[in-house]
């Protein structure tokens, strides 16, 4: 029988203990909290709670010596730390995390050694890449050409949720979702490369409306250009990769931003409230916090931006209670003491792709592919089921051997997605799909 290690018992982690424990696999589910562990794996005679520091690196090395295939759920900071303890007694490597420099740094030695570390299966990235490119492909199979690919995806709070100004709810760690806040982006829009700066990022979001859920913000998710060679899509005059949200957080933290809530830098706030935290960024002021905030942000009033800092407790004279800490933790921490979703509400994602394309014989087709998914509040959040079921498929399939490149690899070839993708619509997550003759 197979041996798993799951580094990792957070918030997404238990689909992918169930299914791969479903399929006959012995598991050791690792983790600082070992808990957390036993509540997922309960007294499952195949699966192992072993209580783990990922910093100590003598206890993770020999924990990867003793299995066949790591599944990383750790942060994505960890994974190149991991992959070296892989690449050392050559052990294959599944993350859902993006693929970041020190990972790409250690490419050499991972073909080296001839195991796998395949990155970016998860949901985002992961089952966008997989649905995107299977469409793609599809498409120049037929000698077509894609003028334009739009690929959007968000894991938000299902509309009967949603109950705060922010319009969102967390089903994973707060400062994970906001510090991806923190990254530039850039996309190629009708040939001309766009770039976004973070400090900009929020300030102008595209508008879409879908059907039953109604209007949304879309924002550029990092660098879209970066995927023009991974997707073949050399031919496109526009290419965007982004981000899905209710209106009402696109303009908070575009707020949070210009206050300089989201600065990681250390601060003294010694005796300090979180009022007196926005009277030291917008000045002090005679006038009430809320009209001196609308003017500072040029915004009303009644704006979602004034509400959503005025609900997350910024306008009380609590004190804040650390003597040094950066203005990013002290918002976080407000966010994860209110915002987090509750065992009785469901989450939900969306995945959507459109692309115009055109063929030799000079039709056009528009290609819309949507994906909506709903958590089940008696089981698993379906941001859980969609970040850990590609996981746990690819680490089968690598167990299994049907995987047969080998080194630094993402799922944007069919021997990955075809049957990643498959395997998933057995699961019941699958993207309709409908297509529109142009011309």
């Amino acid at each position: 029988m197979n041996k798993v290690l799951v580094l990792g018992a957070g918030m997404v982690s238990r689909p992918l203990v169930s299914w791969l424990l479903g399929r006959g696999h012995i598991l050791t589910v690792a983790d600082v909290d070992k808990e957390k562990i036993i509540s997922i794996i309960g007294n499952h005679p195949y699966a192992l709670a072993v209580r783990l520091d990922a910093n100590n690196d003598e206890e993770l090395d020999l924990l990867v010596a003793q299995h066949d295939v790591v599944v990383s759920l750790l942060p994505f900071a960890i994974h190149p730390k991991v992959a070296k303890h892989c690449i050392r007694h050559k052990k294959s490597l599944v993350t859902s995390s993006y693929q970041s420099q020190a990972m790409l740094d250690l490419k050499p030695l991972i073909e080296e050694s001839g195991i796998i570390v395949l990155n970016e299966m998860g949901l985002d990235p992961g089952i966008d890449h997989m649905s995107g490119k299977r469409i793609i492909d599809r498409v120049h199979a037929r000698q077509g050409k894609v003028l334009s690919f739009y690929s959007i995806c968000g894991a938000l709070t299902a509309p009967e949720a949603l109950d705060n100004p922010l319009a969102y709810k967390f089903t994973w760690s707060p400062k994970g979702v906001m510090a991806a806040s923190l990254n530039n982006a850039q996309y190629l829009d009708k040939g001309e490369v766009i770039s976004v700066n973070s400090e900009q990022l929020f300030s102008n979001p595209f508008k879409i409306e879908l059907p039953e859920i109604g209007l949304l913000d879309v924002y550029p998710n990092r660098d879209s250009l970066s995927y023009r060679e991974d997707y073949n899509l050399e031919e496109a005059n526009t290419l965007l990769r982004g981000t899905i949200r209710f209106p009402g957080w696109c303009e908070t933290i575009d707020a949070m931003k210009k206050l300089g809530l989201l600065d990681t830098r250390t601060e003294n706030m010694e005796h300090l409230s979180y009022v007196n935290l926005i009277e030291r960024k917008t000045g002090s002021s005679d006038l009430p916090v809320a009209r001196q905030l609308a003017g500072f942000l040029n915004v009303e009033e009644q704006s979602s931006a004034i509400k959503s800092l005025n609900w997350l407790g910024f306008f009380s004279n609590e004190l804040i209670g650390h003597a040094d800490d950066s203005p990013f933790n002290i918002t976080c921490d407000l966010m994860f003491n209110k915002m987090m979703l509750k065992d009785k509400e469901r989450d939900m994602i969306i995945i959507q792709h459109e692309l115009l394309v055109r063929y030799p014989d000079d039709h056009e087709e528009r290609i819309l592919s949507r994906l909506v998914e709903y958590g089940n509040p008696e089981t698993d959040t379906a941001i859980a089921r969609t970040v850990a079921l590609p996981a746990a498929i690819a680490a089968d399939m690598i167990l299994s051997g049907e995987i047969k490149a080998s080194g630094l690899l993402r799922p944007f070839s069919a021997e990955i997605y075809e049957p990643v993708l498959r395997k998933l619509e057995e699961e019941g997550i699958i993207l309709s799909e409908e297509v529109k003759l142009l011309v």
